[in-house]
């Protein structure tokens, strides 16, 4: 099955994971970043997978208008969505559910949640001040969570 893992990313976290389940997911795989790669003819991929991360608090704009774009042919595919955020238990549920639209939720046949990285040295000083004040935190932190992209990985081969 020939599968493309579309993502997009603010600081490298998702693009992190897109390579990690690309690793892990049957042959043939194709990752592509929304930002700086031009999207190809989907109906060449039996399977596609949607990826990003919650930035300020929501996932970013050019994930979300490649759903809206390419809604009725994703319809027609194999789906899988992910998510990298900070947020654990219900609020990251809550991400996930307001992050990508119901059709496509309700599609999927695997969907995760992908731990997320507040990476301190990729952030520019307006993004450090706003997270240490809302988190408390005053150095990088990542809980990026491996054991649920294979996770994802196992029951996106079956």
């Amino acid at each position: 099955m020939n599968t493309l893992i579309v993502y997009t990313t603010h600081h490298g976290c998702a693009a992190f994971c897109a390579e990690k389940l690309a690793q892990r997911l049957n042959p043939p795989v194709t990752t592509l970043d929304l930002k700086k790669q031009r999207v190809p003819d989907l109906a060449g991929f039996e399977a596609i997978i949607i990826g990003g991360s919650i930035h300020a608090g929501r996932l970013q704009k050019i994930v979300r208008r490649f759903c809206e774009q390419n809604q009725a042919i994703l319809t027609q595919k194999k789906i899988g969505l992910f998510l990298c955020c900070m947020e654990e238990g219900d609020k990251a549920r809550l991400q996930f559910e307001t992050a990508f639209p119901s059709q496509l939720r309700q599609q999927a046949v695997a969907t995760g949640l992908f731990g997320g990285a507040f990476d301190f040295q990729k952030m520019n000083w307006l993004e450090r001040a706003i997270i240490k004040k809302i988190s408390g935190l005053t150095d990088s932190v990542t809980k990026i969570n491996e054991s649920a992209i294979s996770e994802f990985a196992r029951t996106f081969n079956q």
